[in-house]
This record gives structure tokens, C-alpha cells and sequence, in this order.
């Protein structure tokens, strides 16, 4: 998780020890254990605590390290864009669980929702305050979740930023600060895209 600096620029990098679950068994010695407060992943255990559900997990995290905005107005609109942004991220999740036959389909249908409903709202804010971010003019949740689906949709369709200039400096711009440029190059613990591998351990564990 990158760390924000008052400036706006990453000052250092925060890594996570990450285990991944690969058998039923697992999952079931967590939920016996009570580590898993509503029976389900992920969870993630930081200052003695063991957190549970997505959003209160990023909350936490972003509010730590200075990346959920300065007051309450900042914060309302870093929780909007990352709302919004993490519906269509949503859909690129799910998409290696689809079908084959369907999954041309949802690439065709993420594509349209990105460049109808989606983009045109950040270019506009980008646009609109002439800022290098989303929100203060400081890197924020909403930067990293709005990059992260970003890229996830270039790798399916090369030019989906195309009618949208704002967006691709903003892409460039926040993909070279260092921190998080470091985490994008090869042999970082960036994540490959899900393979059929990982589909199958995931049904494994989660099918009854």
C-alpha cells in the first residue's frame, strides 16, 4: 500500500504479508478460529486488530497513511469516486469467473459502461480544478482504486481512454510517481491477472 506525504508525493512503501488460501480446510480453520468476523475473506490483521469487509479495510488503511482527504468534505468525495470506480472494478473481478462464451460479452459491456457512465465523470473533475489528483490535489483512495481499474481495462481494451486526454495524463502522471511505479514494474508483488488456476482453487474453496 503506497504511503501519501503531505505533499501529495509517496514517501514509502507499506507491504502486507500476504497468505492465500488454497484448500477448503483453510477457510474453515480461520471461521473456527473466529478470526473472520462474518465468516469470509478477506481479512487483514494490522494494529492488533483483524479487519474485515473491502471498504472498511481500504477506510482504515487510507486514513492511516494520510490517503482518505484532509476534512470531512475531501473525505465524502474520496468515498464517492472510490464508491463509483470499485462498481466497475466489480465487473473486471468477476469477469475470469464468466463463461468463455460470455466473456466477450462483459468485455464489450465494461467497455461501455466505462466510457459512458464512468469516465466521462473523472475527466470532467480533472478537467474542471486543473489539479494532478482526484481530490486536495493529494494522492488519495480514490487515485489508487481509479488507477488500478484503469489499467485492468487497458489490458482488455488497449484504447479505452482514448476520447478522454485528461485521463491519460492523469494515468501517466500517478503510474510514475515512484512508489507506485516500483509496484508496477515486473517482479513486484503486483498480481498477475486471475488464470485459470486461480478460478478453479477459488471454486474449490468457496463452492460447497
Amino acid at each position: 500500500m503506497p504511503q501519501g506525504g503531505p505533499s501529495g508525493e509517496l514517501s514509502l512503501t507499506t507491504w502486507f504479508d500476504e497468505e492465500f488460501l488454497e484448500t477448503k480446510e483453510q477457510l474453515q480453520k480461520l471461521q473456527d478460529g473466529n478470526h473472520l468476523l462474518f465468516q469470509q475473506v478477506p481479512m487483514v490483521e494490522i494494529d492488533g486488530m483483524k479487519l474485515v469487509q473491502t471498504r472498511s479495510i481500504l477506510h482504515y488503511i487510507a486514513d492511516k497513511h494520510h490517503l482518505f482527504g484532509k476534512d470531512l468534505k475531501e473525505r465524502t468525495l474520496i468515498d464517492m469516486y472510490v464508491e463509483g470506480t470499485l462498481d466497475l472494478l466489480e465487473l473486471l473481478i468477476m469477469h475470469p469467473f464468466l463463461k468463455p462464451d460470455d466473456q466477450q460479452k462483459e468485455v464489450a459491456n465494461m467497455a461501455q459502461k466505462a466510457i459512458i457512465r464512468y469516465f466521462p465523470v473523472f475527466e470532467k473533475v480533472l478537467r474542471g480544478h486543473g489539479q494532478r489528483f482526484l481530490v486536495g490535489n493529494q494522492l488519495s483512495l480514490a487515485d489508487i482504486i481509479l488507477l488500478q481499474t484503469i489499467l485492468a481495462l487497458e489490458e482488455k481494451i488497449p484504447n479505452i481512454l482514448s476520447a478522454f486526454p485528461h485521463l491519460q495524463e492523469y494515468t501517466v502522471k500517478i503510474s510514475n510517481i515512484p512508489t507506485i511505479k516500483k509496484f508496477l514494474e515486473p517482479g513486484s508483488k503486483k498480481k498477475p491477472p486471475p488464470d485459470d488456476i486461480y478460478v478453479r482453487t477459488v471454486y474449490n474453496i468457496f463452492m460447497p
